[in-house]
């Protein structure tokens, strides 16, 4: 028997048939394009884990996820040329250099084609907004000329000098003199953390919204910035970005709390620059970041906001991070530590300014060799804006994603020699001819990359050696950083920064 529903569905199943299988075409042929590859490199042969069709290499991505620095370390040390070819599901792609050669072509021969790209944009416009470390081209250009000026003055660096040595003197050495007195067992990787970030804080806003107690739990403020930086985390290692799209339109996980973060740091945010524009800092020496952008001819109140907003962010994490593996190393290398101690021995720590720390060259050494094993950010990611070819033959369709990866740079044998697993400061180091004491000789950046290079090159690179340098010698000149347990060996996690576990 033929019914309504039957004779309706013979009338549409041709052109629904016809529609299903074009969209199919258009799907397959999409995923053809997305594979191909430059036609100067077609035949040159890559390396990277075992791929399939529309899911990728996440079989083998997938059980890694946890682990991905390490991942691809390994898959890189496997490659000849230090290059790694990762088909990603849905036909996009990924290519993970360690080629020095391969990071200037990226960061500075062709800088142009190489840009943060569209998909980073959309994925943290919501959290960056317009800001520096979210822009490109002439937006970029003209916040990067801003910024650098603002950066090179001698006004900021002292204000930067006298933020830290105050929370230096009146927060971090209090709390560890009574630690130390009272025999109590501190997590000095979460009293880094907040002291960073109040830190950046100050720095940034003029105004520390944590805790006077760095043992203590922190500001709503300080939760939103926690929840910014797990949301970061999450979006980077999503499978596709139509993942945490949903969880954003649905509002669940860490979408939902995204949401109530980003409101509680905008309130803060233009609460402070309305209270600039009724109180003006006059003083050069007493400005902060907000209230230099907000100086800026011509900017309005958004432009500081995602100005500040985005220094503290890249701030807030990074120093704490370095410091924390830093502290971890020293504490089983005597040796080190002892010849930092003598290098410092002359100075008081509490009062150490720009050009005290400028002489600590050992002491600099250390916290570079630090930062070659365990860099704060494990890799960078550029996009691919046209098809290209890296020195080393790899091809780079259009559209593709390019990370440079400083983890597995420090670890590589042909860059650092035999011993490149031992933590050597001495390798960052000369003796002077004429008075025998160390002289920093500093590594190219494109071979340790972990402040970037080329234009893109870390605008407060100083401030965070600043920062550094002044916390390690005031703390080692007082006390000896102890492991809890000699056998302890941290597991590493990522999250923004490489964090330990």
């Amino acid at each position: 028997m033929t019914t309504i529903w039957s004779k309706a569905m013979e009338e549409v199943s041709l052109p629904v048939f016809l529609v299903t299988f074009a969209l199919l075409l258009v799907y397959i042929l999409s995923l053809i394009l997305r594979t191909r590859v430059p036609r100067s490199a077609s035949s040159k042969p890559t390396y990277g884990p075992k791929s399939y069709p529309i899911i990728g290499a996440a079989p083998s991505l997938s059980p890694n996820s946890h682990r991905l620095p390490e991942y691809f370390t390994e898959l890189i040390q496997e490659s000849p040329t230090g290059t790694v070819f990762i088909h990603c599901p849905f036909g996009s792609k990924l290519i993970v250099t360690a080629n020095p050669s391969n990071v200037e072509h990226i960061l500075k021969t062709r800088f142009e084609a190489y840009p943060l790209g569209p998909i980073f944009y959309s994925t943290f416009y919501d959290i960056f907004g317009d800001g520096i470390f979210n822009a490109d081209g002439e937006v970029w250009k003209l916040q990067r000329k801003i910024a650098s000026h603002e950066f090179s003055t001698r006004s900021l660096r002292k204000f930067a000098e006298t933020v830290i040595g105050d929370q230096v003197s009146d927060r971090l050495l209090p709390l560890l003199t009574s630690a130390a007195a009272g025999g109590t067992i501190l997590d000095l990787q979460d009293v880094l953390s907040r002291f960073g970030f109040d830190n950046i804080c100050r720095i940034a806003f003029g105004a520390g919204p944590v805790s006077d107690d760095l043992s203590l739990s922190t500001s709503e403020f300080t939760m939103a910035f926690t929840v910014v930086g797990k949301t970061i985390c999450e979006r980077m290692a999503a499978v596709s970005p139509l993942v945490w799209k949903i969880k954003r339109v649905l509002g669940i996980g860490i979408e939902k709390l995204l949401r109530d973060a980003l409101r509680t740091i905008d309130d803060f945010t233009r609460n402070l620059i309305r209270e600039r524009k009724q109180n003006p800092v006059t003083t050069p020496e007493e400005l902060d970041l907000l209230s230099r952008f907000m100086n800026v001819d011509g900017a309005d109140d958004r432009f500081a906001k995602d100005m500040v907003i985005s220094f503290a962010i890249a701030g807030m994490y990074t120093t704490s991070a370095a410091l924390t593996w830093f502290f971890w190393l020293v504490s089983s290398h005597r040796h080190v530590e002892e010849e930092i101690v003598k290098e410092i021995s002359f100075v008081e720590c509490g009062t150490l300014g720009f050009d005290d720390v400028k002489e600590l060259n050992y002491l600099h050494a250390a916290l570079c060799e630090s930062m070659r094993l365990y860099p704060p950010v494990p890799g960078d990611t550029k996009y691919a804006a046209e098809d290209d070819v890296l020195p080393d033959g790899t091809p780079v369709p259009k559209g593709s994603s390019v990370m440079y990866h400083s983890y597995a740079m420090g670890r590589t044998k042909s860059l650092w020699g035999e011993d490149w697993m031992v933590f050597r400061p001495e390798r960052w180091l000369r003796r002077d001819g004429a008075d025998g004491k160390w002289r920093f000789v500093p590594e190219d950046p494109y071979r340790y990359p972990v402040f970037q290079a080329g234009p893109r090159i870390c605008l407060g690179k100083d401030l965070a050696f600043i920062q550094m340098k002044t916390v390690a010698a005031a703390v080692l000149s007082r006390f000896r950083v102890v492991r809890l347990s000699p056998d302890f060996q941290p597991v590493m996690r990522w999250n923004v920064t490489i964090q330990m576990v």
